[in-house]
């Protein structure tokens, strides 16, 4: 017994080496996913009038905090349920992360309106995060130069109006 001790520690040490490498960061990047929406009640919300946009194109854009040029720019075009996927190569802690609108297929839901156009993506792996590999951006949305005409009503029962 006293001979296999030596032997099942080293086992442990093994699998305690397994879980903790399991929290850290695949080496090839990060995946940044998210949805693109028309909001057709110019809300800033979703509601039920609100449909994804296919075909829509985002761009991932990391700058310095302190201001400057981009450090990264990355494209994608949104599938039929208006969702969106980019791979990113490398942490950029030291940055600002934003996912931005900048292109809508449909000309009838293609405003663009400022600070309501990104969404904020952390993209390290020194962020206290459990989850590695994926992150999810908040939904993000273009609108139309008019609200719709039920919007006023469609409001009003979300009790804002």
């Amino acid at each position: 017994m006293a001979r296999c001790m030596p032997l099942l520690a080293s086992l442990l040490l093994l699998a305690l080496a397994g879980v903790a490498s399991a929290d850290k960061a695949p080496e090839s990047g990060f995946i940044v996913t998210g949805r693109v929406y028309c909001d057709p009640c110019r809300a800033g919300f979703e509601t039920n009038v609100s449909k994804n946009v296919e075909g829509a194109t985002v761009a991932m854009d990391c700058r310095p905090f302190g201001g400057g040029e981009s450090k990264l720019k990355a494209e994608a075009t949104t599938d039929n349920k208006g969702w969106y996927k980019i791979e990113i190569d490398q942490d950029h802690q030291d940055e600002i992360r934003e996912v931005v609108l900048t292109k809508s297929p449909d000309a009838s839901c293609a405003e663009i309106e400022e600070f309501r156009d990104r969404a904020r993506v952390p993209l390290t792996s020194n962020d206290g995060m459990k989850q590695q590999g994926t992150r999810f951006a908040n939904p993000i949305a273009f609108f139309p130069k008019e609200p719709r005409k039920e919007c006023g009503g469609i409001l009003q029962a979300y009790d804002l109006k």
